[in-house]
């Protein structure tokens, strides 16, 4: 006489679970916060253009102005932002940026208060990008 295991109930349970993962799937939340680029409008009042900071090999720019260490860029980002409603700030890695370069200054932009960090292709122009980023909700 041979054993066999009876793999009905297994079989059973299994189909359970799955028609509670087909039923739940459909109501589980999907969704991913994200602030869309919109082309500028003809006319009307701007706010004070965007922040964009740019990442290069041997020093950080922020605005066009080179800021030489990341404490010194945690200073100019924290006075930036205490004057702006907005506290949106664009990066743009110029060149070939080492990953942790990279991080680093986002890590000083978060800490400095920075709401809302977008990355700027390198293609793109920062002036063009800071005209054109108006976030979806403020």
């Amino acid at each position: 006489m041979k054993a066999d295991i009876n793999v009905t109930p297994l079989i059973d349970v299994l189909l359970v679970l799955l028609i509670i993962f087909i039923l739940v799937a459909p109501v589980a939340p999907r969704s991913l916060g994200t602030s869309l680029l919109h082309a500028p409008n003809g006319g009307g009042a701007r706010g004070p253009a965007t922040l964009m900071l740019e990442v290069r090999a041997e020093e950080y720019a922020l605005s066009t102005s080179p800021v030489l260490t990341l404490e010194d860029l945690d200073l100019r980002l924290r006075a930036a932002f205490e004057t702006r409603p907005d506290r949106t700030l664009l990066v743009k890695a110029k060149g070939e940026i080492p990953y942790d370069r990279v991080v680093a200054a986002l890590d000083v932009a978060e800490g400095a208060g920075a709401a809302r960090i977008g990355l700027v292709e390198a293609g793109d122009s920062l002036e063009r990008a800071g005209r054109s980023f108006r976030p979806e909700h403020p």
